[in-house]
């Protein structure tokens, strides 16, 4: 019995040392990177916010330039955007070293296209939604790199970037 409970007790201490959340609750992430779109070459900066040991919520604002052929003439481009998102840790539930994130959310932003006089394209600013799967692995306690797909808002495909935790 004596060895059963001290099992037991090796086990639960090497859950509670190995599946901890990433971002302890109440801590703050920087990511920057670069994104994927049909339109130009994003980049973005943004935050997450841990609001429970799985709940992160951020925001993100971007950039990005292009030269667009539209009827014959070529009009140069941008876009910024703002978003808001939340998503779910999974570390916990699937008992994951916190040396690596696995995560998954929604996102609400705002685009605005710039559009030099003349263009009369079919972009125009705008509300969007989307849903974003990521993960990140972290070299140390404070630096990651980060991998994001989604689609329906600013990074239709996905992006790429450097995790710093604060």
């Amino acid at each position: 019995m004596k060895k059963l409970f001290m099992s037991l007790g090796l086990m639960l201490i090497t859950s509670l040392t190995f599946a901890q959340s990433p971002l302890p609750v109440g801590r703050t992430q920087l990511n920057a990177g670069f994104g994927l779109s049909e339109y130009g070459l994003p980049v973005y900066i943004g935050f997450d916010h841990s609001v429970h040991r799985d709940i992160t919520v951020g925001a993100e604002l971007s950039y990005r330039n292009w030269n667009e052929d539209w009827e014959g003439h070529d009009y140069d481009r941008n876009v910024w955007g703002i978003s808001g998102n939340a998503n779910y840790h999974f570390n916990t539930i699937l008992n994951i070293p916190r040396n690596w994130d696995f995560y998954a959310g929604l996102n609400v932003g705002f685009d605005v296209w710039n559009s030099p006089v003349g263009y009369h394209g079919s972009h125009t600013s705008g509300l969007g939604l989307g849903a974003q799967i990521g993960g990140r692995y972290y070299f140390n306690n404070k630096v990651g790199i980060n991998l994001e797909v989604g689609g329906g808002n600013e990074f239709s495909g996905g992006k790429i970037g450097l995790t710093i935790k604060l």
